[in-house]
């Protein structure tokens, strides 16, 4: 990396590295718009929410933690549609990661169990397992409408079931495939964040 010019901060040096085939006058207008921009990330979603009873309002959290929750994803038998949505709330645009919410690969270090898709018949015992392997105070979310009753996998020959049916759930985020603001806040109201 390039020494820092005089007048110029470190910051500076790594934007005109990272710009470094552009004229030196045009680097200067792209370290200008840069700084003149700054960080662009999504607002912070509304605080109420519908409730399962329709009414609005905002929930009590789930979880009292004055840490970071982390999260375990789980497909059970998706189209995927919901793990790009996810994929996206946990991207630079929507960044859940600043309300102090995070993926996890073990279920042993998780405090919420984030379930896509119907319950297929090979998905069944490893989400028990998965449930089981979870600590106290666990919770579920089933996210999107295949998780809450089937959708279009409804009466399908592997699919036994949603996955009320399967493990208790304690919050559902309702769509087809929900949109990123609509998991972040489901998740923040989860998290009391």
């Amino acid at each position: 990396m390039p020494a820092p010019e005089p007048g110029r901060g470190m910051l500076g040096a790594r934007i005109m590295s990272a710009v470094g085939g552009a004229s030196p006058k045009r680097r200067q207008s792209i370290v200008r718009q840069i700084r003149r921009i700054g960080r662009i990330a999504e607002p912070e979603p509304d605080t109420t929410i519908h409730r399962d009873s329709g009414e609005h309002g905002t929930m009590t959290p789930f979880l009292s933690t004055t840490g970071s929750i982390q999260v375990r994803h789980v497909d059970a038998g998706s189209c995927n549609g919901c793990e790009i949505e996810i994929a996206s709330a946990f991207g630079p645009v929507y960044d859940i990661e600043r309300y102090g919410i995070r993926l996890v690969a073990s279920p042993r270090h998780a405090d919420i169990l984030l379930v896509t898709g119907p319950v297929t018949r090979n998905m069944a015992d490893p989400l028990r397992v998965t449930y089981d392997a979870m600590p106290h105070p666990k919770r579920v979310v089933a996210l999107g409408e295949c998780a809450l009753n089937c959708g279009v996998f409804k009466g399908g020959f592997g699919v036994i079931g949603a996955v009320r049916d399967v493990i208790p759930v304690d919050f559902d985020i309702p769509g087809c495939p929900p949109s990123p603001d609509a998991i972040v806040a489901a998740l923040r109201r989860v998290s009391g964040r």
